[in-house]
């Protein structure tokens, strides 16, 4: 049985899709992008900003269905540019720390992202 999972602090889904589904102790999260959830338009042009926001928004996804960025055991990172690699993972690390088994992960860099974003996060989590 699936269930879908929203949180109003996240944005609001610009297609149809959900922000994230749960099955059994599993939750699918949709791609987060930089989208500011009150105005629902991109934060700042900066690879920094803009990776911090999408962490906010999955972090409000997660609190909605219980759970943590503990809890996510993989996530599939989409770069606009791969040399925002380094930068994004400055700020990554800070909601998934080296020293706390961070999930597995895959990187790409894409031609394009909705809204002409510089990065997309999706999940798959654990939950409690």
């Amino acid at each position: 049985m699936k269930e879908r999972i929203h949180s109003d602090s996240a944005p609001k889904a610009i297609g149809p899709y959900s922000q994230a589904m749960k099955v059994g102790k599993m939750l699918y999260m949709s791609g987060q992008i930089p989208l500011n959830p009150e105005t629902m338009t991109l934060v700042e042009n900066d690879i920094r900003i803009q990776t911090q926001r999408v962490l906010k928004n999955m972090a409000a996804v997660l609190d909605a269905a219980g759970a943590s960025f503990e809890s996510v055991v993989k996530t599939t990172v989409l770069l606009k540019d791969m040399n925002d690699f380094k930068t994004f993972n400055e700020e990554y690390a800070k909601s998934f720390p080296p020293e706390k088994n961070p999930p597995a992960r895959t990187t790409f860099q894409v031609a394009g992202l909705p809204l002409n974003a510089l990065v997309e996060i999706e999940a798959i989590a654990v939950l409690p």
